[in-house]
């Protein structure tokens, strides 16, 4: 009896080929499709007549594959929420498996940098506050403990905004920095920034969105579209950090913040006309965190 039973269940799979089998035989023979459905035992004709009541998916799909090419590290938890504020309102179920038809995971890294997706550069900034660069440099002290420092300036009137040290800078305390300026200054337009996880974190993207501020991500390997705060490591490098020998990172900390006062007031910049970054931003009539 207990195969007898197990013989005249049949699996889902052989149902629906059986199914095919009974449309084809009704095509055939002009058979009805209940009558098709009878004969060999396959789903119900309601089955095999119901339509999907799917909302049309075309549109989601479009705009998922737009953003995943503009955040082309982004897997498809953050890109689900990137739709959400966008206003699309599907679950996190629906977004994934649309991430994986349309083959949108992520690929391992290979060794060799190369370009993510297209990139267009931002236009030059016209005058101060426009466009924020912030990039980090790392030292060490005295007794052998590394340390990094957060370096922000302003594209335009080349002005040192800030040199944060700390042993560790993650995205939270950058955000914790970015605030301090804007409560100083106001906001950015955008801003420039290379591809370190501190930057694309969850963190940063959240202020930035809250904020209304672009960020603009450089192309990996290509420091050279950075290359304002680049030259601003350089010179930070060369004048102070390889000249000084840090105790502690107080001493560190009392350091960088008589150097950042240093390169906006009293060092020439052959970029500005050998002006300072202050003298120029006022001759301009723009405003500076010294005002």
């Amino acid at each position: 009896m207990w195969r007898s039973r197990m013989c005249c269940q049949k699996s889902g799979r052989a149902r629906h080929q059986e199914a095919g089998r009974g449309l084809h035989s009704r095509a055939a023979w002009s058979l009805s499709l209940t009558t098709a459905s009878r004969i060999f035992g396959a789903l119900c004709p309601k089955s095999l007549r119901h339509k999907s009541k799917r909302a049309d998916e075309f549109p989601v799909r479009e705009r998922l594959r737009e953003l995943a090419q503009e955040r082309p590290r982004f897997g498809y938890r953050r890109l689900h929420i990137l739709l959400r504020r966008e206003g699309v309102f599907i679950n996190h179920k629906k977004a994934h498996r649309l991430y994986r038809e349309e083959k949108l995971h992520l690929r391992p890294k290979k060794r060799r940098r190369r370009s993510l997706g297209e990139r267009i550069l931002p236009q030059r900034p016209t005058g101060a506050n426009q466009m924020w660069t912030m990039d980090f440099v790392h030292d060490t002290l005295a007794c052998g403990r590394s340390f990094r420092a957060l370096n922000m300036m302003d594209g335009w009137s080349r002005e040192a905004l800030a040199i944060e040290a700390e042993t560790s800078l993650p995205g939270r305390r950058v955000v914790r920095v970015l605030n301090k300026l804007m409560a100083a200054r106001g906001k950015p337009q955008w801003i420039q920034l290379d591809n370190g996880p501190e930057f694309r974190g969850a963190e940063l993207d959240r202020w930035a969105y809250k904020n209304q501020v672009r960020l603009h991500f450089i192309e990996p390997g290509k420091p050279s579209q950075n290359g304002h705060i680049e030259s601003f490591n350089g010179k930070l490098r060369d004048e102070c950090l390889s000249q000084e020998w840090f105790t502690s990172l107080f001493h560190a900390r009392c350091v960088l913040a008589a150097r950042k006062n240093d390169y906006n007031t009293e060092r020439p910049h052959n970029a500005l006309h050998y002006q300072t970054p202050i003298q120029w931003a006022h001759l301009q009539g723009q405003l500076s965190t010294f005002d």
